[in-house]
């Protein structure tokens, strides 16, 4: 697309862009709250001038996502979105209702190259990477659908972050500039499946986010089976870059381990995870694995799952088991767009 992508800009960037145009300088800021707002098209802007408004666009464009799926659970009224982008392509996002207020989970990436066997988002490998306003776009659409305000956000959806490293951070800055979203730094949580020398890049920017690392095994002969990127970065470095990510941050990491029967559920298991986390401050989150239809994991049954948090606390390793949202609406991300690729191939 030849035009410019008007959400991904920062306020700086819109000003520089309003000078070229010969607008003034304060006329950024209005834009900018527009598209962080309600704004599908530039003819929503109603306090720009209708010149104005037609000048941009001819310059921009303005990203948003269509809802072609919407499922709500009857359960705790966690909503799953199919969004369909401006090219066609598909993505998931859930939005959940907690105490403290919405959390939505966001995805980054259009499929995602990283072929973790339990998890439903890279069967069909990576598409594209999302652009920081497709990311953006899914947070404005959930608010805007059930209007509601989102004060968390979880990249934990489709794709791999720091596989998609400019965009991702890109997005961080503008969700929490306070004249757009105005969501802190401290209540997002960016999840990896290990990306070493993205974790060491994120570590320079040395942003108060939660980091989260899918772990999901102790040993590297379990966890190679289940997850390719550790072939790259195995166990060992991926701990060491964690440690080194701490010294700059100070920041707790969160560990991610899916309980999946018979695999990586033994008391063995939690007892090498125990050892091997010694000396990180760290929390470790317990999950349910979720069934996905093309593979034949089973999740840990509720005795197995105590048993492994029981071991960990035993080491003080401090552990909780993920609550399950929207069990019956399948809120594990991939597995609508998966849905949708083979409803298209028929």
């Amino acid at each position: 697309m030849d035009k410019l992508d008007i959400k991904s800009m920062t306020v700086d960037e819109i000003s520089l862009l309003m000078k070229e145009m010969g607008q003034p300088k304060y006329k950024a800021a209005q834009i900018f709250k527009w598209l962080h707002s309600t704004a599908v098209d530039f003819d929503d802007m109603s306090d720009l001038s209708k010149d104005l408004r037609n000048a941009l666009k001819e310059k921009c464009y303005i990203a948003d996502v269509k809802i072609v799926k919407r499922l709500e659970s009857k359960i705790d009224g966690t909503v799953k979105y199919l969004y369909e982008l401006f090219d066609g392509e598909h993505i998931e996002s859930v939005l959940m209702k907690y105490n403290h207020g919405y959390t939505v989970c966001i995805s980054t990436q259009v499929g995602c190259r990283m072929g973790c066997k339990f998890c439903a988002s890279g069967l069909g490998g990576l598409v594209r990477n999302l652009t920081a306003s497709e990311m953006l776009s899914q947070i404005i659409m959930a608010q805007r659908d059930n209007n509601i305000r989102v004060s968390n956000v979880v990249m934990m959806g489709m794709g791999e972050p720091l596989d998609n490293f400019a965009n991702s951070t890109r997005f961080l800055k503008l969700v929490s500039d306070e004249k757009g979203l105005n969501i802190g730094l401290r209540h997002i949580s960016l999840s990896t499946s290990g990306v070493v020398d993205g974790i060491y890049k994120l570590a320079q920017l040395n942003m108060p986010i939660t980091l989260s690392i899918s772990l999901h095994a102790p040993t590297d002969e379990i966890r190679s089976k289940t997850m390719p990127v550790n072939k790259k970065w195995n166990i060992d470095k991926l701990l060491k870059a964690c440690k080194d990510y701490q010294k700059v941050t100070t920041r707790r990491i969160s560990f991610e381990y899916a309980m999946i029967n018979g695999v990586n559920d033994t008391i063995e298991c939690a007892t090498i995870l125990a050892q091997k986390l010694k000396g990180i401050m760290c929390h470790v989150n317990l999950i349910p694995a979720n069934p996905v239809v093309e593979t034949n994991f089973v999740k840990s049954d509720d005795s197995r799952i105590d048993k492994f948090k029981t071991c960990l606390e035993r080491y003080k390793i401090t552990a909780t088991v993920r609550r399950t949202l929207g069990a019956d609406i399948n809120a594990s991300c991939g597995q609508l767009r998966r849905q949708e690729e083979r409803k298209e191939e028929v």
